[in-house]
């Protein structure tokens, strides 16, 4: 159990945003996280995966020797 389980507002510092943000994110059960008694904690993991799930990597366009005149 090497996993770190974060406070809604140490995932809202983490993802640069409010703590509304992953408040809603758990309403909507679109991250994974654990309820103990009353708190709500987020894994560590769970952060990343939705991070990775949600990175769009750039086009890769074919290099042309033409090039558009300005």
């Amino acid at each position: 159990m090497t996993d770190r389980y974060l406070s809604v507002d140490q995932v809202a510092e983490l993802l640069g945003t409010t703590a509304r943000f992953p408040r809603r994110l758990i309403e909507e059960r679109r991250i994974r996280y654990v309820k103990v008694g009353r708190h709500v904690r987020i894994p560590e993991s769970a952060v990343e995966e939705f991070v990775q799930s949600r990175t769009v990597e750039p086009l890769r366009r074919p290099r042309t020797g033409f090039r558009r005149a300005a």
